[in-house]
């Protein structure tokens, strides 16, 4: 799960000051002015942290297993509990994002964000807007944007309600009926999978380490049951979550034995085996040889 620290790390090759102390629990930023630091796509995995996002282009969002194709001016919450990533269609995207801790609200809520009806698990609330609505909450974003640069010291109390505002307008409001980009659930499934399982390569240094070695770790990332994860994988491509992490092992083993110089314990390592003899075991089951062998023939 990432963190909203690491979510800093991988948004901006400087990350920013901190303004205060409340840094770790809100901010708010200016999609255009993302863009023009050329921070890269986010990465598919879940995150610690609540996004609320005025959205105004045209991108695709991946909400665990499903994609759906969102245009024009809208509005997109996002949960801890909902794995989710987006792809850009049209690059003259802009608008306004927050992002928060559930501490960030609790003395002024009163309640679990996770009982709202936006941030249950699984929720995709997606509005469209337009008009006054559109104004009004686009004005929201503003001030939170305003404030949070300024010195006063009430300036949290402010965006505090101001987050609160758009929670409970949102709330009152019906989820714009989307089709999902992909209509076969299995199939969406199936890429984002593959999407996990290949972003971890190739292993080009000693100290990287291929942490998902266990179809129940794909599983939590899409955030369902692994026996899904194994029925949809064995739909479309006839083979089990298993066998498609063994082959992209195998392949990354061989590669690493053929092409480094690095030693037999180094490289079990950064294939996530702590003990070597696993390693050993597993590949001479795949190969017929052992590893030292492979290196030989």
């Amino acid at each position: 799960m990432e963190s909203l620290e690491e979510f800093y790390k991988h948004k901006f090759q400087t990350p920013p000051k901190v303004r205060d102390q409340e840094i770790g629990l809100f901010d708010v930023f200016n999609i255009e002015d993302n863009i023009k630091r050329n921070y890269e796509i986010p990465p598919y995995v879940r995150r610690d942290f609540y996004k609320m996002m005025l959205f105004e282009g045209e991108n695709i969002f991946h909400f665990g297993d499903e994609s759906v194709p969102v245009s024009g001016e809208t509005l997109l919450f996002f949960n801890p509990e909902t794995p989710y990533s987006y792809e850009v269609l049209k690059p003259a995207t802009k608008g306004y994002f927050c992002v928060f801790k559930e501490e960030f609200l609790k003395e002024s809520l009163r309640i679990n964000l996770s009982d709202l009806p936006l941030f249950q698990p699984q929720a995709k609330p997606i509005y469209q807007l337009s008009g006054n609505l559109l104004a009004e909450i686009r004005a929201l974003f503003v001030k939170m944007e305003k404030e949070i640069t300024g010195d006063y010291a009430y300036k949290y109390d402010f965006i505090k309600s101001y987050v609160s505002q758009l929670i409970f307008l949102s709330i009152k409001l019906s989820p714009l009926q989307v089709k999902p980009r992909f209509v076969d659930a299995n199939t969406r499934i199936t890429a984002v999978f593959k999407e996990l399982l290949d972003r971890q390569f190739p292993i080009e240094h000693r100290t990287q380490k291929f942490n998902y070695r266990n179809p129940s770790d794909y599983a939590d990332q899409l955030a369902i049951h692994v026996n899904h994860l194994n029925r949809a994988l064995k739909k479309t491509t006839g083979k089990t979550t298993t066998a498609h992490i063994a082959e992209r092992l195998l392949a990354e083993a061989k590669a690493l034995l053929k092409h480094t110089d690095w030693n037999i314990a180094e490289i079990s390592q950064a294939l996530g085996y702590e003990d070597q003899s696993h390693f050993n075991a597993f590949f001479k089951k795949q190969t017929q040889y052992s590893p030292s062998a492979f290196r030989k023939v």
